[in-house]
């Protein structure tokens, strides 16, 4: 992607404002950062929940607004809920991504292929009744939704158990009605989970393969990078690392993005034999911080964590007022956003942080517990929980994977 001067200029100077370490240096997901690279699941949307953290984009799935919850007869759609989360989410000011999928019952081609949230959900729909649904949404809500995915973790025979083939001729298909009706807006690929390979490998390559037929009509490439139930941010670092070579195998233009459109933790299995786990404290603080400091130096473009609500046993950090998890969520956006970057990864993972007058620092060890040493002009530190203390230039701090700040209070915001 190209860059502005300016940005350039920006960014070479904070990779030498402040002592880094060495490391690899990753392309970069776009800088400086943006609101929207913070995403998030509200699955009560529509009833008007506003979240207690600061977002800047919302995927609108799990909130009872599917195809089939929609549009519950070929002649007959029931607008209201999905007016109110799109209302509500317009009202918060944060970017929309709405799912296309799944399939309604009545438009099933087999009642038997899926059962969320219907029966016939993950079957092959008519390709008339597909792109009556995507023209109705996109002429009724224009520019209010900014992407639409086509369709929910299609690997899974859960949501789809058409051909990678049938979902990329959905994606073409609904692909020419939206940049017809809204040149304007983003089209994401059907997602794919990671953890599973044997599923990964069936679905993912094929359908890349299929949509480069099609000549790539997508903006962005969608995964969801929940790692195994005993799974950690390393873990979810070497998915992504394992699709990025993916997309590189399959020549995937480098102008497509690389979205995570669902990510948490803890999540039980693959398998029976694989455990979930709750993530709570410090720890639930820092593996969201580290996500998505991750996706910086990953090349990953955006992540919509999954999700705010009170807690479940369904997942493993619990994004939801007070929580540890949410905490982190705030600190990060508030080291992130808006702010040019240069990232490095190696024994210190390090993201350098401002503009040329206002510069900062934040160092993270994806595993044990290094040695670092506090760059010149800076006399405060902070963790993911938002606990900071004084330090001095040159002194010795052990980190660990807790991410930590390091700037002074004129470039903490």
């Amino acid at each position: 992607m190209r860059r502005s001067l300016a940005i350039t200029i920006s960014s070479a100077f904070i990779a030498s404002s402040l002592v880094g370490i060495t490391g690899t240096t990753a392309t970069a997901a776009p800088n400086p950062v943006q609101p929207d690279q913070f995403g998030l699941h509200v699955p009560e949307i529509a009833e008007g929940v506003d979240p207690g953290v600061t977002y800047g984009s919302i995927r609108i799935w799990d909130s009872g607004v599917t195809w089939g919850q929609v549009q519950q007869s070929k002649n007959k759609f029931w607008w209201d809920g999905l007016d109110r989360a799109i209302g509500n989410a317009n009202a918060q000011n944060v970017s929309i991504l709405y799912v296309l999928g799944s399939t309604p019952k009545w438009a099933a081609s087999d009642k038997k292929q899926g059962t969320y949230p219907n029966k016939g959900a993950a079957s092959m729909p008519k390709i008339k009744d597909w792109k009556n649904w995507v023209k109705a949404v996109v002429n009724r809500y224009g520019d209010s939704i900014e992407s639409y995915q086509i369709w929910n973790e299609a690997n899974l025979k859960d949501f789809w158990q058409g051909t990678p083939k049938q979902m990329a001729k959905l994606t073409k298909e609904a692909s020419k009605i939206i940049r017809k009706g809204d040149p304007t807006a983003k089209i994401v690929s059907a997602s794919t989970t990671l953890r599973l390979e044997s599923a990964y490998e069936k679905f993912f390559p094929p359908y890349l393969k299929e949509l480069k037929k099609e000549k790539w009509p997508v903006d962005a490439i969608a995964v969801h990078s929940y790692p195994d139930g005993q799974g950690n941010p390393g873990t979810r670092a070497g998915l992504i690392n394992m699709v990025k070579d993916q997309l590189k195998k399959s020549k995937v233009p480098s102008s497509r993005a690389l979205w995570d459109t669902e990510v948490n933790y803890g999540i039980k299995g693959p398998g029976k034999k694989i455990k979930g786990k709750s993530i709570t404290g410090a720890n639930a603080a820092s593996w969201v911080a580290q996500t998505y400091l991750d996706n910086l130096r990953l090349g990953v473009d955006r992540s919509y964590w999954y999700f705010w609500s009170p807690a479940t046993n369904r997942i493993g950090i619990t994004m939801q007022d007070g929580t540890t998890g949410s905490i982190g969520y705030q600190t990060a956006y508030s080291w992130m956003n808006g702010s040019f970057y240069s990232c490095s990864s190696g024994k210190l993972n390090t993201c350098n942080f401002g503009d040329n007058i206002n510069v900062s620092v934040v160092v993270w060890a994806s595993k044990g517990s290094q040695a670092y040493t506090v760059p010149a002009n800076v006399s405060l530190s902070c963790n993911a929980l938002n606990q900071c203390s004084a330090v001095t230039p040159g002194q010795s701090i052990a980190i660990g994977n807790m991410p930590t700040w390091f700037g002074t209070t004129a470039t903490q915001k």
